[in-house]
């Protein structure tokens, strides 16, 4: 299981400080929202934020999930800022086939954001070209959120489009994990969980205890 802190919920008076906890305690993996208050209702980190911790961490891998209105328009800052995985929402653009493979092509991963209002089959005609899928297992936009009922019932269906097209796509899980979901959601074959307040942020042990704790009790799941 690859463990992306959402750098979203980082006290951001600290974040500095607070990322290099992330790298201490092993994380190689964050996931760095990109919001344009057009899409969701708030504005968060700019591309430039995406180049300064590479140029921190050039180890680290970065996944850009973007919740914009127009997705095509940051591909090339993305590929410049050194982003690894970069994700979209389907329905932010008429041509996604196009927008997957302009991301493949300046070196990225590409992948989709499934929303909780839209069908899990959305991404069926887009299957082959995916290298991952995020599906958001709250509304998009805010952190803190609580997972969202009927949400394993789509990451089963998920998986089982993923197996009946024999492909290799990760399917990564964002919003309101915490110790009891992560797990049933690793167990269901989820690759990438989207940690946040209910797992590595504001723990009372800290942060690196905290991902220690997170990341053992998730590599103890039976698939």
């Amino acid at each position: 299981m690859i463990n992306a802190p959402s750098l979203a919920n980082c006290d951001f008076m600290d974040l500095p400080d607070q990322v290099a906890q992330f790298v201490d305690a092993g994380v190689r993996f964050f996931h760095v929202d990109v919001m344009d208050q057009h899409y969701v209702p708030n504005l968060c980190f700019p591309v430039s934020f995406v180049a300064d911790l590479k140029r921190r961490y050039p180890q680290v891998v970065v996944d850009a999930h973007l919740m914009v209105s127009a997705p095509d328009v940051y591909l090339d800052r993305l590929a410049e800022a050194g982003a690894d995985y970069v994700s979209f929402p389907s329905d932010a653009t008429s041509v996604v086939r196009r927008t997957l493979g302009a991301i493949q092509e300046r070196g990225m991963k590409a992948g989709v954001m499934i929303n909780p209002s839209q069908r899990v089959d959305v991404i069926e005609p887009y299957l082959p070209y995916l290298d991952f899928v995020v599906l958001m297992t709250v509304e998009p936009g805010f952190a803190g959120q609580r997972f969202l009922p009927g949400s394993l019932e789509r990451l089963d269906a998920l998986v089982a489009m993923r197996t009946a097209a024999g492909s290799s796509m990760l399917i990564e899980i964002d919003g309101g994990v915490d110790h009891e979901m992560g797990a049933e959601c690793v167990r269901r074959g989820a690759d990438i969980l989207v940690s946040g307040v209910f797992t590595v942020f504001g723990q009372p042990d800290g942060i690196v205890s905290a991902c220690h704790r997170f990341q053992a009790a998730m590599d103890a799941v039976e698939r």
